[in-house]
């Protein structure tokens, strides 16, 4: 067992984002197992959950015209409009069969605030808005986050990153994410969490 220091973040594995899902990560499904086994491991277990209403305006078809995968200026910043995806009480927000769900002992859910899209399990992305991860983490005396889960460029990154900025000592599992690798993104991501000194293991 891990010390009682140490949380395990499970980001996002959900129908949607396992093979044929609506934003499928390539082999999003093959890390359940070893995610399953790392819940043994870890004192505290935590799943976030993309928990998005029909009408988010990360979705691109609530824009006029726009291709998924396109990219629109928000109040705070760039946003990528993806496919709809994990929608409120749909099966595909639900967790993947497969996931020891009953192992959890807190979900986050992210993104229901229809205005800002929210890849961190922290933050929205307006990098303001918080979610209660971080009061649940440190009432438990949590400093040492291990990450695993989808996507390893999108919302494992943004949940890594803002864990440092926290003040977290953060470890990402490699091996128990998968990625969606939009125009290099998956190295993009590597190199982001390297500066900020996340420590990267298989």
């Amino acid at each position: 067992m891990r010390p009682a220091n140490e949380a395990l973040l499970v980001v996002d594995i959900q129908n949607d984002f396992c093979p044929g899902g609506a934003l499928a990560v390539p082999e999003g499904d093959t890390i359940i197992t070893r995610v399953n086994a790392l819940m043994e491991e870890f004192p505290h277990r935590v799943l976030t959950q993309d928990w998005h209403p029909a009408d988010h305006s990360s979705f691109a078809s609530n824009h006029a015209g726009a291709a998924p995968f396109s990219v629109a200026d928000m109040a705070y910043g760039a946003q990528v409009l993806w496919p709809d995806h994990c929608v409120q009480g749909t099966a595909g927000a639900d967790f993947h069969p497969a996931l020891d769900v009953a192992k959890a002992d807190f979900v986050v859910r992210k993104g229901a605030n229809p205005a800002v899209d929210s890849y961190s399990a922290f933050f929205e992305n307006d990098h303001e808005t918080e979610t209660e991860l971080d009061a649940w983490l440190r009432g438990r005396g949590i400093d040492h986050v291990t990450i695993a889960g989808l996507a390893f460029d999108f919302c494992v990154q943004w949940s890594a990153l803002d864990a440092v900025r926290l003040g977290y000592a953060v470890t990402v599992l490699e091996g128990a994410c998968r990625a969606i690798d939009l125009h290099g993104s998956a190295e993009d991501a590597r190199t982001a969490m390297l500066d900020a000194n996340v420590v990267l293991e298989p």
